[in-house]
């Protein structure tokens, strides 16, 4: 205590400034008074709990001060006590204690017996084991009778009590419960104080903490006396008893935890929470250092065994009708969670053998081996294959033996697996067809094998759930024709059974999910997803699925009763019509609707509108918030989890439970779409991705909470340190099918529409979810991505890691910087996370198109990248510089780009950028929106095409240093791109050919140019490497009747003619030697012109001015490397008269404009008089326009048509006049064949004047012209019909004139010469012209007149011209 001014007792004792005289003559007379005193007034048992030292520190100045320590003072007094009494001290002071424990334990203000102290309690125990220890230390105490003595008390000892004298060395456990002499009684007072201490520890007292110590410590007794080895057993051989109480003590526990499993309902939740608690014991890290591994799998393997068998009183019978309520999910977590400990122990492998085991050798309890399966596929990645060998293994067994157990058990574990999803497991359908759809399953080795079978599906059908007897229906085992009556007989069994449950299999839905086992979707609740399904379709087709039709035709009761009702539901119509809408109005055009039903619906529609108006108010269908809150609660608690790695082991559970929630969220609404099956390819529309609103709600929560779970596990671990957790979430997501189409649509929202503005953290996490869906591409179908319009040809179906290549473009400074970013962010995660992986494993998981983007941007905006070896870096450096959320991208895609693993990867085929797609990206990129400017651009294209992809080997996507092939992979390229669709690119970009692409096509076209100029002997039959190109891509793609590909044909041309104006127009044309001497080859292009490029000219018979201009340009230039460049260019044009009339034809059109510009060239590159035939050319154009202005003879050329074709575009190009008629009067006798070319070219205008109105040629004009020219020729009594007659048959060779006009001109050449010949001529003309009809009809050269009549599959122009042309409106329905 403390005097006054807070001075101890002793400071006062010792500060005394006198001491009052002692009565007792020395110390030893003091010590033998005091010990007298005591001895007359001593209590020993509470002198034991003295055990404080007498002698404390003193103040300051050193005083000595007096006492003795307690230790001797109470050994002494023990001693003196002993002697007195006669027994030895030892037993005297084990009695004491045991005293005083039993004083201390009874000291507990609770009425009952409870596990634990209080805090005084606690004192006072510490106080006594203090002096236990001492009087241990002196060999004067006995343990044996203290053991003995402690179970004669009133009532048992505190469990604390017992476990501070066990940790306290004074006395073991192991010894306490060997001298129990009632081993029962021991183990009743060990399970009812557990039972107590758990229900203490998860009361809110606090005492968790020391309760989990007290059972970490006696769970390690119980395990090392329990299950020893036989290594141990003679070491523990004093302790007899102990084995079995340790035993029957977690025996006991066991069972009461599984009592409570089995009334988790009736149970209250304090009961199951400390049930929980107990399940700590199975807690492997407790038992580390101090429990033999052997001895642990021994009480582990023990423990599941006794699980398994636990109260085996449910059937085969009752496990097939209820195992669909023992998934992961619905199960008591009591037990998930000590199935989830015991899997710790074992490997995956271990867990199944042993489950095997127990199968094989026990009764068991369906509901806890079937929830065990659940528990395995669930928490264990590598299950799913170990399961699906078991299977395998009981499927043989059972067809050797032909044994049902082995059978039913493996249905059972089948369809247990499948519950769980195929994020896990294969789905039921799946299996069955696997197992027994093909000749080579088991059951077709023999007769015997397949009745068999059908004899244990048979027994089956009583019990038989519906869908699974839908699947057995659907999907049969193979059966061989001559015993197709067994299949038929159980068949029949199964709809019986069907329709004893009231489901007909004519009610199924088109695109029911019979891999489910779910039977609360009734035929109405199918029929509305049926619907959704169908709509999805029509919406990306605009065509009725082919289902639908199929089912209005052979599955008619299930079209009319329930689809047509699910479809025709009264609404309020929307203004615009809707999809619903549109595919109503097609099914009632198809006649694929009843009349009185549509009758009824639409009557129903008007009702609810009109009803609306009056109520003020829309007619909306509400939804329960609840499933999606409880996803939010399940999601927020997914996030704590993962933020704790330590917690890792709960979260494959967390995830089922967000699984079984999202399943309820997505299948609340019955109108909600559910996903085809799991074949069938998922719809996105890129252009606008459309979603329900509570789907996208739904995704949105998923696709946070990956972020989220993603950013807090990061803060404290790098990925490859954070577990399968994130990937098992994603897989759960893929498992859900229905919810794919949403999440993809979802994807291309966040990626393609919004990505340069999304953030650091949203990039980094959706870059990591793509790479986790890549893990999971095995549950995710192909993706049809279309752009919202109808296409010629089809989308193509893509995998999911090509469908990341349509959402990341790469057109503008904003999405060529988010792509970087988000590959980088991809890639860098997926090295970091999967660190261990081989190369193959790697080159697996990462999408190929990722990659070949960061080839793309990266060397194109860090000027670093180009051609840089590469550094050895750290994996995790790439990932820290991303997730510190660092603004400079270009640095974090530098650090990738240089380590060595990345570029390893780059070397492999699949990731490997080839110069094609390279070429692809570069022409999508909008110059004026380019992060590089012109000159950057320009240096960039220099480094990539001469540097990098020229001289690379074709088999890392270059040009094996071939000029010629890298200008054809740049043609095919280019006319690739142009003729691709797609909405966000610039229109302007498709209507011209990328400029600075062309550009380094024209310097290697020269260059190409240079080298062939060199001698290199005859070159004759040198091929044309630029119409080589362009004539192979048209090649497989010969002329079809389908408008799609007329319309690709005529646009590919276009292209063509695009590109070969954009190149140098010596390009054209070959110099060849011949000896001595240099020629000029135009063949090749005589070809591309006959067969190709004058089916794009609207004329008809001649080319249009660009090209035209291009070719003679390009003579001219071409003429310069001969010897003789006149007679060259004469040759050339001589040539054109019978190999490519259309050449001249198009000079004698264009030739005004086309003079100035050759006679200026040819005065700048020869300075001579204009070569023969060039003059020539000059000189018909002034005969013609002489002849028409002054009347002056009109000379006739050899061949007539050329000069012909100059006095056509000579009377064109002036001004309408009526003495035109006169003009051909004054044509020598000689001019037949000149008038007969008239009236072709003239026929030829008036289809162009139909056809293509924009070329400026009048159709009344022409018709005029037409029939003039028809009179004149009458009138001199040409034999014009020769005109159609076939080349054998023509002596005059019209067939030039055929030759050159377009293969849509020569088929409407026939119904314009019908136009022409109405009331224009006399009597005898019509008889010509008849006779004129026979031979077009007859002419082997000519179309025949029933194509254009009759095919509905001629090109838009052709079908609709023809009757245009003669003068009639086409008939509607035509």
């Amino acid at each position: 205590m403390a005097g006054a001014g807070g001075r101890t007792w002793r400071d006062v004792l010792a500060g005394r400034p006198r001491k009052r005289k002692s009565t007792f003559g020395s110390i030893a007379e003091l010590q033998e008074s005091t010990l007298r005193l005591l001895d007359h007034h001593q209590n020993l048992n509470d002198l034991l709990l003295e055990v404080e030292d007498s002698v404390k520190p003193g103040g300051q100045g050193g005083v000595v001060h007096w006492g003795v320590s307690s230790e001797s003072f109470i050994v002494s007094v023990l001693q003196e006590q002993a002697s007195r009494l006669g027994v030895p001290t030892a037993i005297l002071a084990a009695k004491s204690a045991v005293t005083n424990i039993e004083q201390i334990c009874q000291a507990s203000a609770s009425p009952s017996q409870v596990p634990l102290l209080n805090l005084d309690q606690r004192k006072r125990l510490s106080s006594l084991l203090q002096m236990m220890k001492d009087l241990l230390a002196n060999n004067m105490f006995c343990r044996s009778l203290f053991c003995q003595e402690m179970w004669k008390m009133k009532d048992p000892p505190v469990l604390e009590a017992v476990w501070h004298l066990h940790r306290g060395d004074v006395v073991g456990l192991e010894e306490l419960l060997e001298s129990n002499p009632a081993a029962p009684a021991a183990v009743e007072w060990l399970c009812s104080s557990l039972c107590g201490l758990c229900e203490r520890a998860e009361a809110p007292s606090g005492d968790a903490e020391l309760a989990g110590h007290l059972l970490s410590d006696f769970a390690v007794v119980f395990l090392q006396n329990g299950f020893q080895q036989t290594s141990e057993l003679g070491r523990k051989l004093e302790f007899k008893n102990v084995p079995y109480i340790c035993r029957a003590v977690l025996q006991r526990m066991l069972t009461r935890v599984l009592d409570a499993v089995g009334k988790e309902k009736q149970e209250d939740v304090s009961t199951l929470q400390a049930m929980r608690f107990w399940l700590n014991v199975f807690s492997v890290p407790v038992y580390k250092s101090v429990v033999p591994p052997d001895s642990l799998q021994q009480f582990f393997r023990h423990t599941l065994t006794e699980v398994l068998t636990y109260n085996p009183l449910l059937k085969v019978s009752d496990a097939i009708h209820m195992q669909k309520e023992w998934s992961f999910a619905r199960t008591c977590s009591l037990l998930t969670t000590l199935y989830r400990k015991l899997f710790v122990a074992f490997s995956a492998k271990e867990s199944i053998c042993q489950l095997q085991q127990v199968l094989e050798t026990h009764e068991v309890n369906w509901q806890h081996v079937l929830s065990c399966v659940s528990t395995l596929v669930v928490c264990q990645a590598e299950a799913e294959q170990l399961f699906k060998d078991l299977l395998s293994h009981l499927l043989i067994k059972a067809f050797e033996n032909y044994d049902m157990e082995h059978m039913i058990t493996a249905f059972l574990i089948a369809r247990q697996a499948a519950l769980e999803g195929p994020a896990v497991f294969m789905p039921y359908s799946e299996w069955f067809k696997a197992s027994f759809g093909s000749a080579g399953g088991h059951h077709g080795s023999s007769k015997k094998a397949l009745v068999f079978l059908f004899e244990f599906l048979s027994e089956l059908v009583p019990f038989e759930a519906a869908p699974y007897l839908k699947v057995h229906i659907m999907y049969p085992p193979f059966v061989p024709t001559k015993h197709r009556s067994i299949l038929f007989e159980y068949i029949t069994l199964a709809k019986t059974r069907l329709a004893d449950l009231k489901v007909a299999i004519e009610d199924m839905g088109l695109y029911e999910d019979l891999s489910s086992a779910d039977e609360s979707v009734q035929p109405q609740g199918q029929a509305l997803r049926d619907v959704e399904k169908a709509l999805q379709i029509f919406e990306n087709t605009r065509k009725i699925p082919t289902s639908v039709i199929e089912a209005s035709i052979f599955r008619r009761p299930y079209y009319t009763s329930w689809f047509l009702p699910a479809l025709l539901r009264p609404r309020v119509l929307p203004k615009t019509p809707d999809t619903r809408m549109a595919f109503i109005d097609s099914l009632k055009r198809a006649d694929k609707i009843p009349s009185n039903l549509y009758s009824t619906y639409t009557r129903a529609c008007c009702a609810m509108k009109e009803k609306m108006l009056q109520d003020g108010s829309k007619v909306e269908t509400s939804h329960s918030k609840e499933p999606v809150e409880q996803l939010k609660a399940e999601l927020a608690e997914l996030r704590v989890l993962i933020a704790d790695q330590a917690k890792y082991e709960d979260v494959p559970a967390q995830i089922a439970a967000i699984s079984d929630r999202l399943a309820s969220v997505l299948g609340h609404s019955s109108d909600e779409n559910e996903a085809a099956t799991l074949n069938s390819a998922v719809q996105v529309d890129i252009s606008a991705p459309r979603l329900e609103p509570c789907h996208q709600r739904v995704v949105d929560l998923l696709l946070t909470s990956f972020c989220q779970n993603l950013i807090a596990a990061s803060y404290f671990n790098p990925p490859d340190r954070q577990g399968p957790c994130l990937s098992l979430f994603v897989k759960m997501m893929c498992g859900h099918r229905n919810l794919l189409p949403a999440l993809l649509g979802r994807l291309c929202q966040l990626i393609y529409h919004q990505g340069p503005s999304l953030n650091d953290a949203h990039i980094l996490g959706l870059a990591a979810f793509v790479i986790h869906l890549s893990e999971s591409r095995a549950l995710i179908p192909e993706v049809e991505a279309s752009f919202g319009i109808p296409q010629p040809a089809p989308e193509k179906v893509l995998p999911i890691s090509e469908y990341w290549n349509c959402l990341l473009v790469c057109r503008t400074e904003e999405s060529l910087a988010f792509c970087m970013r988000f590959c980088t962010a991809a890639a860098s995660y997926l090295m970091c996370k999967f660190s261990s992986y081989s190369r193959e494993d790697l080159c697996a998981l990462l999408p190929p198109s990722l990659v070949k983007k960061l080839q793309y941007i990266v060397p194109r905006l860090c000027l670093e990248a180009r051609g840089i070896l590469c550094e050895e870096a750290k994996t995790d450096l790439t990932w820290s510089s991303l997730s510190c959320l660092s603004p400079n991208y270009r640095r974090a895609s530098l650090s990738l780009w240089k380590q060595a693993r990345f570029q390893e990867l780059l070397k492999e085929k699949a990731f490997q950028l080839s110069f094609r797609e390279w070429l692809l990206l570069e022409l999508e990129v909008c110059s004026e929106k380019d992060v590089l400017s012109a000159a950057e651009r320009q240096d960039f294209h220099y480094w990539a095409i001469y540097q990098w992809y020229l001289p690379a080997p074709s088999a890392s996507g270059g040009c094996d240093g071939d000029l010629e092939k890298a200008c054809g992979i740049i043609i095919d390229t280019i006319l690739d791109s142009s003729q691709r669709f797609d909405p966000g690119s610039h229109d302007q970009r498709k209507k011209s050919v990328n400029p600075d692409i062309l550009c380094k096509l024209q310097e290697m076209v020269l260059e190409l140019g240079c080298r062939r100029k060199l001698p290199s002997g005859c070159l004759d039959a040198q091929r044309h490497f630029l119409f080589e190109i362009l004539q192979a891509r048209l090649k497989d793609r010969e002329h079809g009747s389908a408008l799609g590909e007329q319309l690709w044909r005529q646009q590919e041309l276009l292209l063509h003619r695009r590109i070969l104006v954009g190149l140098p127009p010596s390009a054209l044309i070959l110099t060849c030697r011949k000896g001595k001497k240099t020629t000029l080859d135009c063949e090749d292009f005589f070809r591309f012109v006959n067969s190709e490029l004058k089916n794009v000219s609207s004329r008809g018979y001649a080319l249009s001015y660009d090209i035209t201009a291009h070719f003679f340009r390009g003579l001219l230039n071409a003429s310069l490397d001969c010897e003789e460049s006149a007679e060259e260019v004469n040759n050339v044009l001589r040539a054109c008269q019978t190999r490519c009339p259309t050449l001249l034809f198009s000079a004698a059109l264009w030739w005004p404009r086309l003079e100035p510009v050759l006679c200026s060239q040819w005065k700048r590159l020869f300075g001579a008089p204009l070569a023969e035939e060039l003059e020539r050319l000059r000189e018909w154009q002034s005969s013609a326009t002489s002849f028409l202005s002054s009347g002056v003879v009109f000379p006739v050329s050899d061949p007539p048509w050329i000069s012909a074709a100059f006095l056509h575009c000579t009377v064109q190009q002036q001004p309408p006049r009526r003495r035109e008629r006169n003009a051909l009067e004054r044509l020598g006798t000689d001019a037949e064949q000149l008038l007969v070319s008239l009236l072709f070219f003239s026929l030829m205008d008036l289809i162009s004047a139909k056809i293509a109105p924009k070329e400026g040629v009048d159709f009344q004009t022409s018709l005029e012209r037409s029939l003039e020219i028809l009179q004149c020729l009458e009138e001199r009594g040409t034999s014009w019909p020769l005109l159609f007659h076939s080349a054998e048959d023509d002596p005059r060779n019209y067939s030039v004139l055929l030759s050159a006009a377009s293969d849509r001109h020569t088929r409407l050449l026939p119904v314009a010469f019908y136009r022409s010949l109405p009331g224009c001529l006399p009597a005898p003309g019509r008889g010509a012209a008849l006779h004129a009809m026979g031979l077009v009809k007859r002419s082997a050269g000519c179309v025949c007149l029933a194509p254009v009549f009759e095919s509905t599959t001629e090109p838009v122009l052709t079908s609709h011209a023809a009757p245009a042309l003669c003068g009639r409106e086409r008939p509607a329905a035509a």
